[in-house]
């Protein structure tokens, strides 16, 4: 298994741990306090990277914690901007599934950009997982078609372009190094949010749990998807495949908490499963070669 494929697994388990946490804190939190206390989780795995003997440079050095940092912040702007969406009201909560589409952004950038390609299996894998994603996620059929696309492009361009100035960083500074300077963009943003929206008088302990595990699972997700772009990964193919954890949420909420899903969801988990398959194709040295000699595709490899 490559080096990148198991930090991308690592970064589906964790992110698909983290959307039950959300879950599980429901409405004891606005979703402003949740992204600003998640900070409590995210402090460990920055202070795990802060004595780490990999905090190296491969590049520019500078321009290495630059898109960290401006991917970090982007993901704090994406993440207030779709909060206060949410508290518009009823016909807000269309934004959740729609939003979850910013894989297509960081896809479109990291081709345009950075001239990835993918081959025909891998293409074929990447639509499957998008595919998979508007089942997830969009449970109304005006979803694409609605007037709350338009209000929901804001976190989607921003996430999208965080994902794509995560993969730029790896190219500059360690995944880990890369990691570190992305996680400390939230840090800043949670003091602006409390200061500006105090907490709640009281608040329980096992919330406090909940929303401190919430934030380690992210920034542990975030940590892994990093390392794996640092392996030599690609975005074109990373994004899509660590943006189903749904694949991982959905059961631990069947099994676990008692939920049910319809053929809609099944539906998405298996062609889930068929894009993740699809994805870790990589073309083989012998077709490399037959693919250098011909000018018409270039793939991945």
């Amino acid at each position: 298994m490559p080096r990148w494929l198991r930090w991308s697994v690592l970064a589906l388990l964790s992110w698909g741990v983290w959307a039950i946490m959300a879950k599980l804190i429901g409405q004891a939190l606005s979703g402003t306090h949740s992204q600003a206390l998640s900070a409590l989780g995210i402090l460990p795995v920055m202070l795990a990277l802060g004595v780490s003997k990999k905090l190296s440079t491969t590049g520019n050095r500078v321009r290495g914690i630059a898109c960290a940092l401006a991917g970090g912040a982007l993901a704090c702007v994406g993440n207030v901007v779709y909060y206060n969406l949410l508290n518009r009201g009823g016909k807000a909560a269309m934004i959740v599934p729609l939003t979850a589409l910013y894989p297509l952004v960081t896809i479109l950038l990291a081709m345009l950009l950075l001239k990835e390609r993918l081959n025909r299996i891998q293409l074929a894998g990447a639509l499957l997982s998008l595919i998979a994603i508007y089942l997830f996620n969009v449970q109304r059929e005006e979803g694409f078609l609605s007037q709350w696309l338009a209000c929901a492009l804001a976190p989607i361009l921003l996430w999208g372009a965080a994902g794509f100035l995560q993969k730029l960083s790896t190219n500059h500074i360690s995944g880990e190094f890369s990691t570190l300077c992305f996680l400390a963009a939230f840090i800043p943003a949670a003091g602006v949010i409390l200061a500006r929206e105090p907490l709640p008088a009281q608040i329980a302990p096992v919330t406090w749990l909940f929303v401190s595990a919430q934030g380690f699972f992210l920034a542990l997700g975030n940590f892994a998807i990093l390392v794996a772009f640092a392996s030599q990964g690609h975005a074109s193919i990373i994004t899509p495949l660590t943006a189903l954890y749904p694949v991982v949420s959905v059961p631990i909420a069947i099994f676990f908490l008692d939920e049910k899903i319809g053929a809609r969801e099944a539906v998405g988990i298996c062609l889930a499963l068929l894009s993740v398959a699809a994805l870790c194709r990589e073309t083989r040295p012998a077709e490399q070669g037959q693919t250098a000699a011909s000018p018409k595709t270039q793939t991945l490899t």
